[in-house]
Parts: C-alpha cells; structure tokens; sequence
C-alpha cells in the first residue's frame, strides 16, 4: 500500500505561533518522505529544544526529543546502531549552533549517514525574543537592548570548510524547492545539512518572509552554478552573506562513515543474531571476577 501524507500526521495539537516559518518545514518534510514511499516505521526523528524541536511530535515516526544540543549525537548513534532507519536530527539556530555548536562540527567531518534540518529564525522564540547566534550584528533584542555586539555563525560556510559533501539552503514559503532538497539530502550517501529560513513571526520583525522573498538568491534559477564545485560554494555563499537557497554542494563521492567501519554489520540491530556461545560468554565474565 503507498504511503500518503496521512500515515505521517499525528493527532497532537501544535503550538506553534500561527503563521509559523516551522509549519513549511514540517509540510515539506513530510512530503518528502512520501515522495520516496518511506513507511514511517523506517523513519526516526531527533530533535532539540526550542521551538523546532516539537517537530518530532508533529509527524509520525519514531520520535526522541533530546536535551539542549543534544540532538546530533543522539542520531548519529541511532544511525549507527540501526542503519536501515532513515534518520532525520532537526532543530533550530540555537540548539545547534550555540551549545550544540561542538557536536555540528564533528557531525559535518565523521559523514555518518543522516539528514540535519535546521530550522533558521535568528532569534530564540522559545524564551520570547534573544539574540541567536545566527542573529545579524547590531540587531536589536531583548537581550541586546543596545544592539548585537557579535558576528553571525556563518553555519554553511562552517559546513563546506570541515568538508561535509552536502551542503543546501532552503526557504520554509518556498514549499516545492524545499521538498526537493529534503529529498535529495536524504538520498545523499552521507551527513547532509539543509539549513533552512524559516521566520519567526512574533519575534523577529527583521528577518521576515518579505525580506527573505526580495533577498534569498535561487541557485536552482542560474543555470552555470556548479554545485560539485567547493570552492564556487564558498565563494557564492560569501558574495551573498549565505542568504541562498538550493543545493549548495553536493560531494558525488561521498562515502558514509559507517560503511569505512570494518566489520559494520548493514542489518538493523532487530535482525542480528545476538546468540553467543555459553562457554565465550563466561570467559567475558571470569576477567571481571
């Protein structure tokens, strides 16, 4: 029987902010996931804190919801403990580029094969309103009354320089190119980031869906953009300040982590013959006796 947008929706009430940039991703994932007929029961979503990380409550999955920045480690061990599961970490600017920012850095580098989406507003909504790391130098918030003092994470930047092999941005209103990433970055043989704009619309008046319609720069529209290319990346994303959307880089030999372990098993951990011979199981034991 096909899966349809159905078999992914859950009957839990959402709390998100109407109009919400995180209503797009969610449409969008989801529609992804059916395009590629990926039964929910294949699929496990790990999220952080903040508003973004209620995601994994809004589809049917399986579903973790990890402590604050957390939520890399969490799926990458899950991939590797069950590797027919597609694993989807989400979380937003916050969780994943201030306290989570260690483990995004050696996420991008160990390639272990998942899919990060984040969910990019510039400011924290959760706690009402703080400058994020992601937030623009002199922007003006609760917490920075006189103005940002600090630069920006330039987070794409950050993901081609440690050498991730798929690197692409997306726009939560743009719905049909954002379904199109997703799916590609889940399909991509390797750790695949999909930083997306999605506006806070009751706390950030800055970064609003109009600014990012009149500023976001379609690679999808210039037919002579090389994404296999990674020094045209880095120059694209620093001529426009990273504000694109598209497949910025994608690494047509990208090897995933897991299959340059030697002796990985391919088969989920359900369908692995755990059964030991009695006599080994008590030498284990008798060297911590």
């Amino acid at each position: 029987m096909a899966v349809t947008m159905a078999d992914f929706r859950t009957s839990e009430k959402s709390w998100w902010c109407p109009g919400c940039g995180d209503f797009g991703v969610l449409a969008a994932l989801q529609k992804a996931l059916v395009d590629l007929q990926i039964e929910p029961e294949k699929v496990a979503v790990v999220s952080g804190i903040g508003c973004s990380g209620k995601i994994g409550n809004y589809i049917n999955s399986y579903n973790l919801h990890t402590v604050h920045g957390r939520a890399l480690a969490a799926a990458q061990a899950l991939k590797l403990a069950n590797r027919e599961l597609t694993v989807i970490a989400a979380g937003g600017d916050g969780d994943g580029f201030a306290i989570g920012m260690g483990h995004y850095m050696h996420a991008l580098r160990r390639n272990v094969n998942i899919t990060y989406i984040v969910m990019d507003n510039m400011i924290y909504g959760l706690t009402k309103g703080q400058t994020s790391p992601t937030s623009e130098t002199g922007f003006t918030t609760k917490s920075t009354p006189t103005g940002n003092l600090e630069s920006p994470v330039n987070q794409l930047q950050l993901a081609l320089a440690s050498g991730c092999g798929f690197v692409a941005s997306g726009f939560s209103a743009n719905q049909k190119q954002l379904v199109e990433i997703i799916k590609r970055a889940i399909q991509h043989p390797g750790f695949a980031l999909v930083s997306t704009y999605s506006p806070c619309v009751t706390f950030n008046r800055v970064n609003t869906f109009d600014f990012f319609k009149q500023n976001l720069v379609n690679l999808d529209e210039d037919p002579s953009y090389n994404r296999h290319d990674r020094f045209v990346a880095m120059k694209k994303l620093m001529e426009t300040q990273e504000l694109v959307t598209g497949i910025i880089y994608e690494d047509p030999e990208s090897v995933p982590y897991e299959d340059r372990v030697p002796g990985f098993r391919e088969q989920g951990i359900v369908n692995q013959d755990w059964t030991m011979d009695p006599a080994v199981w008590e030498q284990i034991v008798a060297q911590y006796k």
